[in-house]
């Protein structure tokens, strides 16, 4: 799992790897991290990536894919 801009701050680290025991949703995924990396609610909104593609709530993660976490841009 790669993490990027505030959420690499939040979690104090740019990558990390997890292993569960099933294949998991993306939003299941996001229910397992506020228990491991809690920080990440104070994001309030996050973009998940699996395998450089932006990825609905619905989208299973399957062992191996790359997962990445997009805290909220903005620019101008």
């Amino acid at each position: 799992m790669l993490f990027f801009g505030m959420s690499k701050d939040i979690v104090g680290k740019n990558e990390e790897y997890l292993e569960f025991d099933d294949d998991l949703s993306v939003e299941e995924l996001r229910q397992r991290l506020k228990g491991i990396h809690p920080g990440l609610n104070e994001m309030g909104t996050y973009a998940v990536a699996i395998n450089e593609a932006y990825a609905e709530e619905g989208k299973i993660i399957s062992d191996h894919d790359t997962i990445a976490i997009i805290p909220p841009v903005s620019g101008g």
